[in-house]
C-alpha cells in the first residue's frame, strides 16, 4: 500500500478513535445542547468571528470524518447563529467537509473497489459520465440516504470533485434551509412545553414534509427534462392506451376498464398472447396427454392390464389446438368489448409521449402500458437446416411424430422434452450444465434429472451445441456436433430440433427508439420501481420489462402499472418482487418461492435447511407417486422462511401454502397448527413444518420434559 494511504488511513483511525475513546460522542446529543444552550449564545454574542470561525471548523471535522452529529449541529446552527448566517455556515462547512470525505474514499478505497467489481463500476461510471450531476443532486436534494453513505459512495465513482462540490452544495441547500430554520426554534425554548408551541411544531413539520416536497420537486424537474421538445395535447383521446395483449395487457386493459377509465387496447396478432396461443395452454395441453400415456404404459403397477396403447400424433397435436379454442372466449376481442375496452387490431406506434398511431389513426394517449412480451431466442448453428429447427412457440405446428429430436436443458425444454418422449418420440435433451433447471438447486434439480433417466430419456449433459452437418445416411436428417469442456465430442442425430433457451423482449418495432427508451443489461426495457420509463406517463410490464418472465409475474405487475397511470396522481404502488413464485410441469413437477440455498449462499444470508421426503407421505405411496423431497430454508432459530422448494407431484398446487405464508408473514408454527385433511398431498407441508420443530427444541429442553414426566410417574 502506498504510503500515503497509510498516512490518511492512521489520520482517520486516530480521528474517530480519539471521538470515542476521550468520550466526545456524549456531548454531542440534543440534552446536553440545551443545558449548555445560555452558555454557547453568551460566548457567540462576545465573540462573534471566533465563534463562527470554531464552529465551521467542528462541522467540517465531523462532516470529514464521518461522525454521527451532522443533523444535531446543523439544528444548533440555527440556535447560534440565527437562520442565515447559520445557513451559510453549514452550507459551505457540509459541503468542504464531504468533499473531504469524498477524496478519502476515493483515495483509499476507489482503486481497489473498482478493480474487484471491473464489470459493475464500468456500468456505473457510465452512468455517472451521463447522468452523474443530475442522480447525485437527486440524492442530496431528497434525503432518503445517509449523508455519509453518499459522500463515501460517490467517492468510488468517477465523478469530478469540482461538479461534486457545486451540485452537493446546491442539492443540499433547500435541506439546510429547513433544518437550520427548526434549529432557530431551539434558541426560543424555555421549557418543555415549549416543545408544543406552533412555531416549533411548524418547523419540525417541515422537517418530516420536505422529503416528500423535495422528491416530488425532483420528479417534476425531471420529467420537464424528458418531456423537453415535446408538446403535450391539450385534451386526450383516451386515460390508457395498452400495447399488446398478452397476460399484462389483457389486466391493465380490464383494470382500466373496471374503474370506467376509457381504454385502448391494441394487439397486432393473436388475444391471448404467448401464454394462451404458444405457451403455457398449448404445453399444458400436450403435458396432459403424455401423462395419460404414461398412466397407460404404467397401469401394470396399479393391477390394471392396458395393452398396446397408442398413440395418434396428429390427434393429440390437433386437441391441442382444440384446447386453445376453448379458453379462446376468456381473452376475446368480444369479451373485452363487452367489460368496455376498445379493441384494436393492427400494428401500434408511438410517435411522441402521449400519441400513439394505429391503421393510420393517431389516438391522444393521457398515459401509455407497453406490454409487447417477449419471443423465443433462436441461436445461429453453424450449418444447421432452418426446416429442421423449431421452437416453443412454431413447435405446436408439427403433425407428424419426428423421427430423432433434441431438445434444450431449461424449464420449457423440459417439460416438452419429457412430454414428446412419453408419446414415443426418440428425445435427447442436451444442456451446457450439469444438471436440468440450473435456476434451481442441484439437489433439487436432480431429482427431476433421475426420474427422466429412470423413464429411459437420453441426457447429454455438460455440452454446447458448435454446428450441424449433413446425416452420410438419411438426407432427411442432420448430425448435431456438441463440445464438452473438457472437448469432447459427440454426434446426434435429429429432423427436429427444438431451441428452448430463453426469451427476448419485443422492445423494437413500435417507436420506442425514437423517444430514446433503452434496455436494460437483460435486454428488457428499463423501469423504475414504478414500472416507469424514462417517461412518467410511459408504462411497461410483463416479459418486456421483466425481471420475470412468467405469466403470474406480468398479471402482478399489471396491476401495479395500470393503478399507477390511472391513479399515480393519488397514490403511486412500487412493484412488489418479494414473493413470486413459479414452477416446472415436468413429472415431478417442481416448485420454488423465495431464496434457493444456492442463492443465499452467493447473498451471504444465514439459513438453515429443513427438508421432507415425499416418498413417506401416506397419500403419495397410496397414488404410487412417493417420491420427492419438500426444502425450505429458514431464519436460524426462527420459523420464518426464506425460500421453499417442492419437488414431487402437484408441487406447483403445494408450493402455494409456503407462498401465502411468506407473503403474509406467517412462519411454520402456523403451518404447523393448521389441520390438514388427511390423507392427501398437503399433509406433506405440515410434516416439513414438524421437521423444523424438532431441529429447533434444544437437547435441554428435551431433557428437562423426560424429568418432569419422570417426576409425573413417581
Amino acid at each position: 500500500m502506498p504510503l500515503k494511504k497509510i498516512l490518511l488511513a492512521l489520520v482517520v483511525i486516530t480521528a474517530i478513535a480519539a471521538f470515542y475513546g476521550l468520550g466526545l460522542d456524549q456531548y454531542l446529543n440534543l440534552e446536553n445542547f440545551l443545558a449548555q444552550r445560555d452558555a454557547i449564545l453568551e460566548y457567540q454574542a462576545e465573540n462573534p468571528y471566533q465563534s463562527a470561525l470554531s464552529f465551521f471548523a467542528l462541522y467540517i471535522a465531523i462532516t470529514a470524518f464521518s461522525l454521527p452529529a451532522a443533523t444535531l449541529i446543523t439544528l444548533a446552527a440555527g440556535a447560534i447563529f440565527g437562520l442565515w448566517q447559520g445557513v451559510l455556515l453549514v452550507s459551505f462547512a457540509s459541503t468542504i467537509g464531504a468533499s473531504l470525505a469524498f477524496l478519502m474514499a476515493r483515495t483509499l478505497f476507489r482503486d481497489s473497489v473498482q478493480e474487484r467489481f471491473k464489470s459493475s463500476f464500468e456500468k456505473i461510471n457510465s452512468g455517472v459520465e451521463r447522468e452523474g450531476a443530475f442522480y447525485l443532486f437527486g440524492l442530496r436534494l431528497v434525503p432518503i440516504f445517509p449523508f455519509v453513505a453518499v459522500n463515501l459512495l460517490m467517492g468510488l465513482t468517477n465523478i469530478r470533485l469540482s461538479q461534486y462540490f457545486w451540485v452537493s452544495q446546491l442539492g443540499m441547500l433547500p435541506g439546510t434551509i429547513v433544518y437550520v430554520n427548526a434549529g432557530t426554534q431551539l434558541a426560543e425554548l424555555d421549557s418543555l412545553a415549549g416543545i408544543a408551541s406552533p412555531a416549533m411544531l411548524l418547523s419540525f413539520a417541515a422537517l418530516g414534509i420536505f422529503p416528500i416536497i423535495a422528491k416530488r420537486a425532483l420528479e417534476r424537474l425531471k420529467a420537464r427534462r424528458v418531456y423537453k421538445g415535446y408538446s403535450k395535447p391539450k385534451q386526450f383521446d383516451s386515460n390508457l392506451v395498452v400495447i399488446g395483449a398478452g397476460s399484462a395487457g389483457l389486466v391493465s386493459a380490464y383494470i382500466a376498464a373496471a374503474t370506467k377509465a376509457k381504454v385502448d387496447l391494441i394487439e397486432r396478432h393473436k388475444m391471448g398472447g404467448d401464454c394462451l396461443n404458444t405457451g403455457c395452454v398449448p404445453s399444458k395441453a400436450l403435458i396432459r396427454s403424455a401423462k395419460i400415456k404414461h398412466y397407460a404404459d404404467t397401469a401394470a403397477q396399479y393391477g390394471v392390464q392396458i395393452d398396446n396403447a397408442s398413440v395418434d400424433f396428429q390427434q393429440v397435436m390437433e386437441r391441442i389446438q382444440d384446447v386453445i379454442q376453448k379458453i379462446e372466449p376468456h381473452d376475446s376481442v368480444e369479451r373485452y368489448t363487452g367489460l368496455g375496452v376498445n379493441c384494436i387490431q393492427g400494428s401500434a406506434q408511438i410517435i411522441d409521449p402521449w400519441h400513439v398511431k394505429v391503421d393510420g389513426k393517431t389516438i391522444a394517449a393521457k398515459n401509455i402500458i407497453i406490454a409487447t412480451g417477449a419471443r423465443p431466442a433462436m441461436p445461429e448453428i453453424l450449418g444447421l437446416n432452418s426446416d429442421l429447427a423449431y421452437n416453443s412457440d412454431t413447435i405446436w405446428n408439427l403433425r407428424q411424430p419426428p423421427k430423432a429430436m433434441i431438445v434444450g436443458e431449461g424449464p420449457i425444454g423440459c417439460e416438452l422434452a419429457q412430454s414428446f418422449h412419453r408419446l414415443g418420440i426418440n428425445v435427447t435433451l442436451v444442456g451446457r450444465n450439469d444438471t436440468v433447471l440450473p435456476r434451481e438447486d442441484s439437489d433439487m434439480a436432480s431429482l427431476v434429472q433421475s426420474k427422466m433417466l429412470s423413464e429411459g430419456m437420453k441426457l447429454e449433459m455438460g455440452f454446447d451445441a458448435v454446428e450441424a452437418k449433413p446425416h452420410p445416411e438419411d438426407p432427411s436428417k442432420q448430425l448435431l456436433v456438441a463440445k464438452s469442456k473438457s472437448e469432447q465430442v459427440i454426434e446426434l442425430e435429429f429432423d427436429c430440433i427444438l431451441f428452448a433457451v430463453g426469451r427476448i423482449a419485443n422492445t423494437k418495432g413500435f417507436g420506442l427508439e425514437n423517444l430514446g427508451i433503452e434496455n436494460n443489461d437483460r435486454g428488457t426495457l428499463q423501469v423504475n420501481e414504478y414500472l416507469q420509463t424514462k417517461f412518467p406517463n410511459i408504462y411497461a410490464c410483463g416479459d418486456v420489462a421483466g425481471p420475470y418472465q412468467l405469466t403470474h409475474a406480468a398479471s402482478h405487475q399489471a396491476w401495479y402499472a395500470s393503478v399507477n397511470a390511472l391513479f399515480g396522481g393519488l397514490k403511486r404502488f412500487k412493484a412488489d418482487y418479494r414473493v413470486i413464485p413459479w414452477a416446472t410441469f415436468t413429472d415431478p413437477e417442481i416448485a420454488r418461492v423465495g431464496l434457493s440455498e444456492f442463492e443465499a449462499q452467493e447473498a451471504g444470508i444465514a439459513y438453515e435447511v429443513h427438508r421432507y421426503g415425499i416418498d413417506d407421505l401416506d397419500r403419495a405411496i397410496a397414488d404410487n407417486v412417493a417420491y420427492g423431497q419438500i426444502k425450505v430454508l429458514t431464519v436460524p432459530g426462527k420459523d420464518k422462511v426464506l425460500g421453499a422448494c417442492i419437488v414431487g407431484h402437484h408441487a406447483g398446487d403445494l408450493i402455494t401454502e409456503f407462498v401465502t405464508g411468506m407473503k403474509h408473514g406467517l412462519g411454520l408454527n402456523k403451518l404447523l397448527g393448521t389441520i390438514h385433511i388427511y390423507p392427501t398431498l398437503a399433509e406433506a407441508n405440515k410434516y416439513l413444518a414438524g421437521e423444523w420443530k424438532r431441529a429447533n427444541v434444544s437437547d435441554r429442553t428435551m431433557s428437562l420434559l423426560a424429568r418432569f414426566h419422570k417426576w409425573t410417574r413417581s
